[in-house]
């Protein structure tokens, strides 16, 4: 079992200062609002044991020199549980971080609800549930640390609810608590490392990089990232082109530069265009797509968010990483940039299972209604709707090794019956080449090499 740490122990672990509200929680009927025989005296001696007056502090903080709002559960106060007074500072916390544009940070470890108060207590995942979705329409971040254990209630809307999931490793997560899962449930789904594996967290952060890691969200997701209200986000520009430079001859020539092992692949262009970048990780629905990464990052000056294909078949929980991105970054006013690589959406039987469809439409959904602008270059293969998903209506561009196409040439040399020999003659039917693509009007133009740097 992980150190459990209290709450005064993490707040050091992230924050450099720390200025908590010090309200005492309003007065309760004895023994609490259902008059558990024994309550008031159990939470007499939490507080004699911990030093704090309830399981929830907040109250504003620095972080990397950034300021925030900062939400500290104690676990050592009868197991970090949530009940009327830990609701009524938790809904402040994101009031003053949505009143003052400050982003959220919460560090949690929590049991759940706290059943000395009964369904009153329950009642309070409604209430910060309520106060997210404030906080969301504000246009203000959350970004959340998990300690040991993070469960119940509490992972379900604090943790699980943050726009940002960082978690320790070795921590406890999950919806169920220790005493309350079956008895021969597989113990790594509890753990912070297989809601990772599973796409519920987006990174585990040993202790000693938890400041720096905390800071460099807030310095992508705080309001310095973005623009004024009055001042619209400006559309991201297009990476250069990385090579092949010159126009393929023909259709084939496009395909085969585009699946060329030694092209640039989208890590490539994304190590030359930001200057930092964190990702975030999964489709909060159980999938992770290791072929596509998604992330906030920093490019001459301006945060700007992505999703890049690295040439694999896209799975569906890609394209719901992807719908994640551009949903965040349209609530923050961050435009988005994403990179096409793929020959096509994944099409074996898992996929479907999985949902493709449905998926691949959230996708083209999202980027249809972005809130931001949203800037693509095509890379490499072009494949199909796996592609165009992630392609921008009216504001795509395309590198001299990238093609798009309908169908792969071989596809359609099948369906229409023709031999092998005849693909490379299909391949130039499609008018795939980047130039043709231009003329067709599907992309804007063919970027160029960078003239500041050897291409």
């Amino acid at each position: 079992m992980p150190e459990r740490l209290s709450a005064r122990e993490a707040v050091a672990l992230v924050a450099e200062e720390f200025t908590p509200d010090t309200a005492p929680p309003p007065p309760q009927p004895p023994d609490g609002p259902v008059a558990w025989s024994g309550y008031d005296a159990s939470r007499a001696r939490a507080a004699g044991r911990t030093g704090a007056d309830e399981s929830v502090l907040y109250g504003t903080a620095t972080v990397g020199g950034r300021p925030c709002v900062l939400v500290v559960f104690e676990f050592g106060f009868l197991g970090g549980s949530l009940g009327r007074a830990a609701g009524d500072r938790l809904v402040a916390a994101y009031r003053t971080a949505a009143e003052r544009r400050l982003p959220l940070v919460s560090l949690v470890a929590t049991g759940g609800s706290r059943m000395q108060e009964g369904m009153v207590a329950l009642a309070q995942l409604q209430r910060v549930a309520a106060a997210a979705v404030r906080l969301r329409a504000a246009g203000v971040a959350h970004v959340t640390v998990l300690r040991d254990p993070s469960t119940g209630g509490g992972w379900a809307t604090v943790g699980a609810g943050a726009d940002v999931v960082l978690a320790l490793p070795t921590a406890q997560v999950a919806f169920a608590g220790s005493r309350v899962r079956p008895a021969d449930a597989d113990p790594a789904a509890y753990t912070a490392e297989g809601q990772y594996a599973h796409g519920h967290v987006d990174a585990l952060v040993p202790p000693e990089r938890l400041r720096e890691t905390v800071a460099l969200w807030l310095r992508l997701l705080g309001p310095d990232a973005t623009p004024g209200d009055s001042e619209p986000p400006v559309a991201a520009p297009p990476p250069y082109a990385l090579g092949p430079l010159g126009p393929p001859a023909s259709g084939w020539d496009a395909v085969r530069r585009a699946r060329a092992a030694e092209r640039p692949r989208a890590g490539a262009y994304l190590a030359r265009y930001f200057e930092v970048r964190a990702t975030i990780r999964g489709d909060r629905a159980g999938g992770v797509d290791p072929g596509v990464e998604c992330g906030f990052g920093v490019h001459e000056g301006r945060v700007i968010a992505y999703a890049a294909q690295d040439g694999g078949a896209t799975r569906p929980a890609g394209f719901r990483t992807v719908a994640r991105l551009v949903r965040l970054a349209g609530r923050l006013g961050v435009p988005v940039l994403t990179l096409i690589d793929t020959p096509g959406a994944a099409n074996d039987a898992d996929a479907e299972r999985a949902g493709a469809g449905p998926a691949i439409a959230d996708a083209f959904t999202a980027l249809a209604e972005a809130r931001t602008p949203v800037t693509s270059l095509l890379v490499g293969e072009g494949g199909s709707g796996g592609a165009l998903a992630l392609a921008a209506p009216g504001n795509t561009w395309a590198a001299p090794g990238g093609y798009f196409s309908v169908i792969a040439p071989e596809l359609a040399a099948q369906i229409l019956k023709r031999p092998p020999d005849r693909v490379p003659e299909t391949a130039d039917q499609l008018r795939l080449r980047p130039q043709d693509l231009v003329e067709l009007g599907v992309v804007r133009g063919i970027v160029g090499a960078d003239p500041r740097r050897d291409g």
